[in-house]
């Protein structure tokens, strides 16, 4: 995928605010850009998001992939991918999509009934 492709897939979940931040990052949140949660931070060659368990297990040393700078090495479970290989298409998306419904899980839930996202 391309930068522009996981911003035009971003873009289509519920809830999300896009942003540039971190040095040119396209950075995209659930809920409002201002006191939303981070999903997906993204650059023209590698993307980092977060996983569950088991996306972790799966992911830290797939092909392309590596846990996430900076955030992995606090404990958190966000993966790297490389844009130019590794994960096709499909299974990125797939993701994407799960890592948004984690951070929104993660939301209090007075937010996500704010938010719609119940």
């Amino acid at each position: 995928m391309t930068l522009d492709q996981v911003n035009t897939f971003c873009r289509k979940l519920p809830v999300t605010a896009h942003g540039v931040q971190w040095g040119g990052a396209d950075v995209w949140k659930v809920g409002p850009w201002d006191g939303g949660k981070v999903f997906v931070i993204a650059r023209a060659d590698a993307i980092s998001f977060k996983v569950s368990d088991i996306g972790w297990e799966v992911l830290r040393e797939a092909k392309g992939c590596r846990p996430a700078p900076y955030l992995a090495s606090r404990g958190m479970q966000w993966i790297q991918a490389d844009l130019t290989g590794g994960l096709k298409a499909a299974e990125l998306c797939g993701y994407l999509e799960a890592s948004h419904a984690l951070v929104a899980a993660g939301l209090s839930q007075k937010k996500r009934k704010e938010l719609g996202l119940t």
